[in-house]
């Protein structure tokens, strides 16, 4: 027999870890289909590959620090991890680069720093900024989208160059490989081009680059049920794609031929993965409501900037690592007002 209380207040139930990392991996899947619809298979190998990494790592780590194994293991914690670490990478990186990134992440990003819920900076873009800034010249190996590529890798290629890093006869790197629509424009413009004709390549579409306005497209719809689900809230994507989309309007406005438009830059890059997936992160974010409008302000802001007048043409990695430092301070100067107590009266 069932009761009904009258008497308040109601405590909703807790979220386990496992259920919101689940959801966030329902959330991430159709993105991932997209990604390698238009950029292959090398996409999948590289989610299987991180994945499996992350998780040997996770379990080394806990046999290390004497923690029980399954229940951190099973809280797909890791799984998230070695997921957004291989989406960030290009889909050809050597198999090697995923080991040491995803293992950099989950060993010394979580782990070193007390294991989930006491990493200062994301794990998993702690891994990309470390390979980034380690091995510029495969994380640039971007490929162009299928539907403009010569040559489409099926998957025993696939797998033959990121395990024996050997490219099919008569190919070379150049010859598969070119800039993402964000290096594109970068280098293009300091060649004194003007973005309308940079722009009038057949690697950009309606409002982006060809292929990736639909990535961004179907991982903002991921978002969005996020929100819905209450997994997450609005306050940090919001903010971080209302200042990104703020400061590039007005450059745009100023300079069109120079500044791209603030849907460009929304639907470039990583700019709604990192909204909706990594400035997001409960540990490594801002966790009170007027904290996260900030750090998601700054994310927006900082990412613009280095796209910008960085050396790196997507600068969301980055962006991201910087407002984690500043964090706690966010977050001690918007403590909301706790209910039933009185402001402190000054003595005058």
């Amino acid at each position: 027999m069932r009761f009904k209380t009258f008497t308040s207040p109601h405590m909703s139930p807790a979220r386990s870890v496992n259920r919101v990392m689940r959801q966030v991996l329902y959330a991430l899947v159709p993105g991932t289909v997209a990604i390698a619809w238009f950029f292959g298979w090398g996409v999948l190998v590289n989610v299987l590959l991180a994945v499996t990494v992350a998780l040997a790592a996770e379990t080394l780590m806990l046999m290390a620090r004497r923690r029980p194994v399954k229940p951190f293991v099973t809280d797909l914690s890791a799984v998230v991890c070695g997921w957004l670490f291989a989406l960030a990478v290009p889909p050809l990186t050597p198999w090697w680069i995923t080991l040491i990134g995803v293992g950099f992440a989950i060993v010394v990003a979580k782990h070193l720093y007390g294991g989930l819920g006491y990493n200062p900076f994301n794990p998993a873009m702690v891994g990309y900024v470390a390979m980034v800034i380690s091995f510029p010249r495969e994380m640039t190996l971007w490929l162009p989208p299928e539907t403009l590529a010569e040559m489409a890798f099926n998957l025993p290629q696939t797998l033959q160059v990121i395990f024996l890093g050997q490219l099919p006869a008569g190919l070379t790197w150049d010859m598969i490989t070119g800039a993402t629509p964000l290096d594109r424009i970068q280098t293009e413009l300091a060649m004194d081009r003007s973005l309308s004709e940079i722009q009038a390549s057949p690697f950009f579409g309606a409002v982006a680059g060809r292929g990736w306005e639909w990535v961004n497209l179907i991982f903002l719809l991921g978002g969005l049920w996020l929100i819905q689900r209450r997994v997450i809230t609005w306050h940090a994507p919001v903010a971080m794609l209302g200042s990104l989309a703020l400061i590039s309007g007005l450059f745009w406005l100023i300079n069109p031929e120079v500044y791209a438009s603030p849907l460009f830059h929304l639907f470039s890059g990583a700019a709604i993965l990192g909204a909706f997936f990594i400035a997001t992160d409960p540990v490594s974010g801002s966790t009170t409501p007027m904290g996260r409008l900030v750090f998601g302000a700054g994310v927006g802001l900082l990412a613009y900037v280095i796209r910008a007048w960085g050396s790196y043409a997507d600068g969301v990695a980055f962006a991201i690592l910087l407002m984690n430092m500043m964090a706690p301070t966010i977050d001690h100067y918007t403590q909301p007002r706790v209910f039933g107590k009185t402001p402190a009266r000054k003595e005058g």
